[in-house]
């Protein structure tokens, strides 16, 4: 028999078809259980009665006690809105209302006292309460008034159905009364005790009508727990899954190509965290056990390098290896580094994309097929039907954030036995989204940059100080540098005060002219073959200058540009600057990030360029970036739900977070398969979870 929590919405009282309809469309409420999980986004006390006297600009709201008066409409034939006057023995207050009030009118009866409550606004210098809440006690509409009152979110169509906040506020009621004695617990009574977490219902009835503050927190840190427990012990159990029934190729053998390559080839001395990632990723590739490793680093900190040389022993073992980058010319760049770096071994290294010419593709398929191509480079084109290897042993996903799960499991399924996956990102992730997001993944970080390597310094100029930055410009092109500078628009916004492109290419061409300057221009809306044609012309140096949008925030690797301009600096988010900022810097020379911004800001704006100037740290960067402006949406099919947190706050509730997965590991450490009794009503929650979601961890 379905539970209580499982009855379609409609059948509650007060709801019926119509507003069923409605909360399905516009919230997502399908059941009794999704209503009693919606809960309040704040709440307001209502205990406190303020005289009308009492009112002051330092007071958010107000609760009032009184009488109405005189109504006036006022518009003439198209009224456009109502007001009201409020009287207590200490004045009056004008009540305003600019919509719905019509079915109000006729509500208000004289020498009927009303509870009144508001957001007080001073204007014409007195105070007025636009669109009050106005409690009418004979009214068997009106819901019960708590001290703690939670406010809903609603939508225009909602309220238009009755359904604003008190009217949400009233189903809950409804709601709760029903299933009352029925919300099961979902924690083990272990957990409850050890943490005194108040039980699963006390704390939903409390997070919809708090009986106090001290429940209120009390029912706040019982779901938080339960959201961020359940999160860590579904990945976790997802990885133990994987690591316990899927098989990999075992990478027994470290042999000529990866030693040749490293005693006779390899460039540079490997850095020590270098060193530690490609021994994290020997341990799995050996172990028989499929890989799913996600790699860390900023950029320039060698990751294709460390890719490059787990992929030789992918190939000392028989295996065949791909790389899939999210663009062309990230897939080139990869495809002309790897080829300079092999260019003296006889390993065949080639590239696809939409780009290859027919003759090239299929030659391409034949040598894949019969086991001659080494190691495959190449954009989405790498997961058509037509690609088949002959035994792909490693794959590497680049920038993972920019494909789809799907579009990554296509290239999984290219073999029997699933490849070994290896994500790379040069967008740090802070840890505790790494640990929501990646929690079934194990994590490598790359944290230093190769020797010889300088930090980028970084400026911050404004508007006014544009002739200097130019001269600056003037002086590193003499040394024979070449500059970036990124704009966020192409055209003009008529809302945004913003400097766009077409208009910035304009006055740098005026600025540095032919033929003592060449100026290149790449943006979005660019064929891919004049984009290409900008960049190849920038990349031999036959440009000074590039002026771009942030095509290139994952772009062409130039070690002589040493300059990068970001116009309205302000408008960027703070780890898209740190990417910007990546571009330079990939040289022996010391480079420039210069910010340039107006003098009006937001505070966050602020806080972003003081972080960057501050900083080159990218992990620093990406945590302060994460409380600035929270998690966001996260893109691909792997990461959608896991940040579907109705109460948790990974950033508020770090301590909580790393709890919660302490809590997780402990249990399964002990019972990896739930089957322990005193683990059932986890191990019910879980199966309730698993139903809602597609297992991706396979592929990462």
């Amino acid at each position: 028999m379905p539970h209580i929590s499982e009855t379609a919405i409609e059948y509650l009282k007060g709801v019926g078809p119509q507003r069923a309809e409605m909360l399905k469309k516009e919230l997502g409420i399908f059941t009794f259980g999704d209503l009693s999980g919606y809960y309040p986004f704040r709440y307001i006390d209502k205990s406190k009665f303020y005289k009308i006297n009492e009112i002051n600009s330092d007071v958010a709201y107000v609760q009032i006690k009184g009488y109405i008066d005189k109504i006036e409409m006022i518009g003439g034939k198209r009224i456009v809105r109502m007001t009201a006057r409020l009287s207590d023995e200490t004045g009056t207050i004008e009540l305003v209302w600019f919509n719905g009030f019509r079915w109000l009118k006729d509500k208000f009866k004289k020498g009927q006292e009303y509870i009144v409550f508001g957001k007080p606004t001073y204007f014409n210098r007195k105070y007025n309460i636009t669109h009050p809440e106005v409690e009418i006690p004979d009214d068997d509409n009106a819901p019960i008034v708590f001290n703690l009152q939670g406010f809903y979110n609603s939508t225009e169509k909602l309220k238009s159905k009755g359904l604003d906040s008190k009217g949400i506020s009233k189903l809950q009621k409804t709601l709760l009364t029903e299933m009352k004695g029925f919300i099961t617990e979902t924690l083990s009574s272990d957990i409850i005790s050890n943490l005194k977490l108040i039980p699963r219902e006390d704390a939903i009835i409390n997070i919809h009508f708090p009986e106090s503050k001290e429940i209120l927190h009390k029912a706040q840190l019982r779901l938080k727990f339960e959201e961020l427990f359940f999160i860590q012990l579904k990945l976790l159990k997802l990885k133990l899954v994987r690591i316990s029934k899927f098989n990999g190729h075992k990478f027994s053998i470290v042999g000529n190509n990866f030693n040749d390559f490293y005693h006779n080839h390899l460039p540079f001395s490997l850095t020590n965290a270098q060193k530690k990632v490609i021994k994290e990723i020997r341990n799995d590739i050996g172990s028989g056990k499929q890989m799913n490793r996600l790699l860390q680093g900023d950029v320039g900190s060698g990751k294709t390098i460390v890719a490059l040389m787990c992929m030789l022993i992918a190939m000392d073992n028989d295996c065949q290896s791909a790389i899939m980058a999210p663009t062309e010319i990230l897939a080139q760049q990869h495809f002309e580094n790897i080829s300079n770096l092999l260019a003296k071994t006889k390993i065949n290294v080639q590239l696809l994309t939409g780009s290859t010419r027919s003759a090239k593709r299929k030659k391409i398929f034949e040598q894949l097929e019969n086991g001659t191509i080494n190691i495959l480079i190449g954009t989405h084109a790498l997961i058509e039907d037509k690609v088949k290897f002959k035994n792909l042993g490693f794959t590497v996903i680049d920038e993972q954030h920019r494909f789809g799960v799907a579009q990554r499991a296509s290239l999984w399924k290219k073999n029997n036995i699933p490849p070994h996956v290896l994500v790379m990102t040069a967008t740090p992730i802070p840890r505790t989204l790494a640990m929501t997001l990646y929690g079934d993944l194990d994590v490598s970080v790359i944290d230093e940059l190769p020797p010889g390597r300088k930090p980028v310094k970084t400026l911050h100029f404004y508007d006014s100080d544009r002739l200097r930055v130019f001269g600056f410009i003037k002086k590193q092109i003499k040394e024979g540098r070449q500059i970036y500078i990124v704009y966020p628009l192409i055209n003009e916004s008529e809302t945004l005060d913003l400097k766009f492109l077409m208009d910035g290419y304009d006055s740098i061409v005026r600025e540095f002219p032919l033929p003592e300057y060449a100026v290149s221009i790449v943006h979005g809306q660019m064929k891919s073959s004049e984009k290409e044609y900008e960049m190849q012309r920038f990349v031999k140096g036959e440009t000074n200058i590039m002026v771009a949008t942030t095509v290139i925030e994952v772009g062409v690797d130039i070690p002589n540009a040493s300059v990068m301009i970001i116009e309205n600096a302000e408008r960027f988010g703070l780890s898209q600057l740190h990417q910007l900022r990546g571009r330079v810097g990939r040289g022996a020379d010391q480079s420039y990030c210069i910010l340039m911004t107006s003098h009006k800001q937001t505070a966050d704006a602020k806080k972003r360029i003081e972080t960057l100037v501050k900083t080159t740290d990218g992990f620093e960067i990406a945590e302060a970036d994460l409380r600035l402006r929270g998690p966001g949406d996260i893109e691909g099919t792997q990461q959608s739900g896991i940040l579907d947190l109705k109460l948790a706050d990974i950033i508020k509730d770090e301590k909580l977070l790393h709890y919660a997965r302490k809590v997780a590991i402990e249990i399964l450490d002990k019972d990896p398969n739930l089957s322990n009794p005193a683990n059932a009503l986890i191990a019910r929650r879980v199966a309730e979870l698993n139903k809602e979601k597609t297992n991706w961890s396979r592929i990462s």
